[in-house]
């Protein structure tokens, strides 16, 4: 069977423009994909439209207006995840757009389809009292626990991203003072991060227990499960939930209702702008490159000293003072790519 324009060229997009001319990483291809699975889905389930027989003709703008709405309503999809599908599409259409130049106008349509406005992202963190509670619960009379401890201990010093954490091999830790850790985040761009000293202790005692100072161990992963493999997100995810559940039922005023790994990198960002740290290193730690992406810290910052001050002082504030802050194939290529 003849492959389809849309087979041909989203092969294409994927497989050598993305890694090949844009040099993106496999995690950041792996969600255009998947907004294409969907795409996929969409109009096999809603359209009757087979993934080998659809076609760029079929895709237009009232085609992806309703999409969006089908991930968001049926699907249950975030109001983030819709629009990180949308971005993946514009994307592929300005790629398309020299491909095709003779359908430009069309591309430009697609490319016009609005983000959806989304509530300001609450920043859940935990307190100071929260970290220590929380690195407190793993067994360190026993190998998995403290290997528990340092996993845990070096997601939050190093602010690092849950997928950059996994992504860490032994050669990626510099022990010699000044301690730091090496972490690759999005688009491949590499940071080096500062650790503190407890941190760095914490590393040197895992490295030799699990014989990973040898020459040879520099390209193994840092972390990893019983069968010597590489710790996932999932393997992450579940460690943190296991301690933080073990702590609330110790002090459950120091935590927030829920946590995820990219909590303790918020915990970080808020201690150190709450230490008086400058927004602009914060942000290089962090691995930001846009600032306005660091100040949303400073901003929720602001917003709790507020709320604080005005929970002390609640007689002062009048109430009417105003508010601060007014194919088969193709589906089984993309499913497995």
């Amino acid at each position: 069977m003849k492959p389809t324009d849309f087979a041909y060229y989203l092969t294409e997009y994927l497989s050598k423009y993305l890694p090949g001319q844009l040099g993106l990483s496999s995690n950041t291809i792996k969600s255009y994909r998947d907004a294409f699975v969907l795409l996929l889905q969409f109009f096999t389930e809603k359209k009757g439209v087979k993934p080998e027989k659809l076609t760029l003709k079929h895709i237009d703008v009232p085609a992806i207006e309703e999409f969006l709405l089908w991930i968001e309503k049926e699907r249950k999809c975030s109001i983030s995840t819709r629009n990180q599908r949308l971005a993946a599409i514009h994307a592929f259409y300005q790629y398309m757009q020299t491909r095709q130049p003779e359908n430009i106008l069309a591309y430009q349509q697609i490319m016009t389809v609005k983000h959806k406005e989304s509530p300001k992202p609450f920043i859940n963190h935990l307190s100071l009292e929260g970290i220590k509670l929380l690195l407190a619960q793993p067994d360190t009379y026993t190998s998995r626990g403290r290997r528990d401890l340092v996993l845990l201990s070096l997601l939050y010093d190093s602010g690092a991203r849950v997928q950059e954490l996994v992504d860490i091999s032994v050669g990626d830790v510099r022990l010699e003072e000044p301690a730091t850790v090496k972490l690759t985040g999005k688009g491949n761009k590499s940071r080096f991060t500062p650790l503190m000293p407890q941190t760095a202790s914490l590393l040197n005692k895992y490295l030799v227990e699990q014989n990973l100072k040898a020459v040879h161990a520099c390209s193994y992963p840092l972390f990893f499960s019983h069968s010597r493999q590489k710790l996932t997100r999932a393997g992450v995810a579940y460690i943190l939930k296991k301690y933080f559940g073990q702590a609330k039922t110790v002090s459950p005023q120091h935590l927030p209702d829920k946590i995820s790994p990219h909590s303790l990198r918020h915990s970080k960002a808020m201690h150190l702008l709450q230490a008086g740290i400058n927004i602009v290193y914060i942000r290089d730690i962090l691995g930001h490159v846009e600032l306005g992406t660091t100040e949303v810290y400073a901003k929720a910052d602001a917003e709790a000293k507020r709320k604080a001050l005005e929970k002390g002082n609640p007689n002062i504030i009048p109430s009417e003072m105003p508010s601060w802050q007014r194919d088969d194939e193709l589906y089984s290529w993309l499913k497995s790519f």
